[in-house]
């Protein structure tokens, strides 16, 4: 048996960053959900987070997972359990109750996390309310970009 400890760090967006997960009850409620089939599948996610639109996961990967089949399995069976569940109607105001249907956009960041620096993003995802309090998804967004040097990669 191989003995591999590899934490990758995946943050992903709503669908055009629309804000359906708009209160902390209907986000812990979907978040427990991406956990419990995250476990059904073999998944370790260690930590997750997020805000209104997005979310954070902190993810250590088995010898024959793939970054993208990762995310194609919590993506995909978390956004057909919330509109199968009718979570959004049950979280809506009187504004939208004309809620349309839950996706997630299709593009994700995915980035290597050293042991040094665990507790350290566990840490960041667990502060997300505060986080964005103070700073929207949009300047998160174009921070990642740069740190991790993807405006490289933007047009390639």
């Amino acid at each position: 048996m191989p003995f591999i400890k590899v934490y990758i760090h995946f943050v992903w967006s709503t669908k055009n960053r629309v804000p359906y997960l708009r209160t902390k009850e209907l986000r812990q409620k979907v978040w427990q959900h991406i956990r419990e089939n995250a476990k059904e599948k073999d998944i370790f996610i260690d930590f997750i987070n997020g805000y209104n639109d997005h979310c954070h996961c902190l993810v250590s990967l088995g010898a024959d997972q793939t970054i993208q089949k990762i995310m194609q399995l919590i993506k995909g069976e978390s956004s057909f359990w919330i509109n199968k569940q009718g979570i959004l109607a049950e979280f809506s105001t009187s504004l939208d109750r004309g809620v349309q249907k839950f996706e997630w956009q299709d593009e994700y960041f995915a980035v290597s996390v050293s042991e040094s620096m665990i507790d350290t993003v566990r840490n960041y995802i667990k502060k997300q309310e505060e986080h964005h309090s103070k700073r929207t998804f949009q300047q998160e967004y174009d921070e990642f970009i740069s740190k991790y040097g993807f405006e490289l990669h933007k047009d390639v």
